[in-house]
C-alpha cells in the first residue's frame, strides 16, 4: 500500500510532477460534482504518462459496481477508493480489486471506524486500507478540513489489521505534525498542494512529499 498519495490529479504534468517529487500514488477522481473530476479519456491520458511509476487509485462516490469495474479494467487502475456512502457489500463484490474504504469522521478518535470495520469483517469484506477524512455535510472530500490527530491509537500505522491513510486538510506545513501525532501508515492530500482546485502547485507538492517522507521515515527510527 502506498505511503504518500497526491489526490485529485487532473493534468498529465501534475502526475509527472508527483512522480518526480517521490510520491507513491495519485488519485483520479471520477465523481462528476467534484471540481477535480475526470472523464475516462482524461484519466487515460494521465495514466499513459505514468505507466509503471505510480500507483493509480480511482476515487468513486456512490457509483455502480459496473461503472467502477469498467474504469479499473480500461485504465488498469491499481486500486479503488470508495469515498461515499457505499454499502459494505460493494467491497466484497469488487474482489479481487483492492478497495480503500474512506471514512469521513465526525467524532474524535477511531471508535466509529472500528465499529464499521467490525461489521465489514463479519461479511469478509475487509478493505485493503482505510482512509480517514474530515466530515463536512454534503461534501465527499477535498474540503481542506483538518482531523483531530491526537486521538488516534494506531500500532505500526494499522487499524484492526488494515493500513490507515491519513487525509483531511493536510498541507506541507502540517503533514509532519500530523504524522508524528497520528502515526499513520501513509498520507493523502488534494487541496493542500493546489494553486486552484485540480491544479497542483509544484513548490507545495514537492515540499509536501519531502516533509511526509521525513516524518514517515522517523516513525521507524
Amino acid at each position: 500500500m502506498f505511503r504518500i498519495k497526491i489526490c485529485g490529479i487532473t493534468r498529465p504534468a501534475d502526475a509527472l510532477l508527483a512522480a518526480e517529487a517521490g510520491a507513491d500514488a495519485i488519485g483520479l477522481n471520477f465523481y462528476p460534482p467534484s471540481p477535480r473530476s475526470l472523464t475516462s479519456e482524461q484519466a487515460g491520458e494521465i495514466c499513459q504518462q505514468i505507466s509503471g511509476t505510480l500507483q493509480r487509485i480511482g476515487v468513486f462516490v456512490n457509483q455502480e459496481e459496473d461503472e467502477i469495474r469498467h474504469c479499473v479494467e480500461s485504465l488498469q487502475l491499481d486500486a479503488v477508493q470508495l469515498h461515499g456512502d457505499e454499502p459494505a457489500e460493494l467491497i466484497k463484490a469488487l474482489h479481487p480489486i483492492p478497495v480503500i474504504r474512506a471514512f469521513r469522521c465526525q467524532e474524535p478518535g477511531l471508535a466509529e471506524v472500528r465499529t464499521s470495520l467490525d461489521a465489514l469483517g463479519k461479511i469478509e469484506a475487509i478493505p485493503a486500507a482505510v482512509l480517514l477524512d474530515a466530515h463536512h455535510p454534503g461534501q465527499y472530500g477535498g474540503t481542506g478540513r483538518v482531523l483531530d490527530w491526537q486521538h488516534m491509537d494506531l500500532v505500526n500505522g494499522m487499524i484492526d489489521g488494515s493500513p490507515l491513510i491519513l487525509s483531511g486538510g493536510l498541507t506541507p506545513g502540517n503533514v509532519g505534525t500530523a504524522i508524528r501525532q497520528a502515526r499513520p501508515w501513509g498520507v493523502d492530500t488534494a487541496s493542500g498542494v493546489e494553486s486552484e482546485p485540480g491544479h497542483k502547485d509544484p513548490a507545495l507538492l514537492r515540499q509536501f512529499v519531502a516533509e511526509a517522507q521525513a516524518a514517515l521515515a522517523a516513525l521507524s527510527d
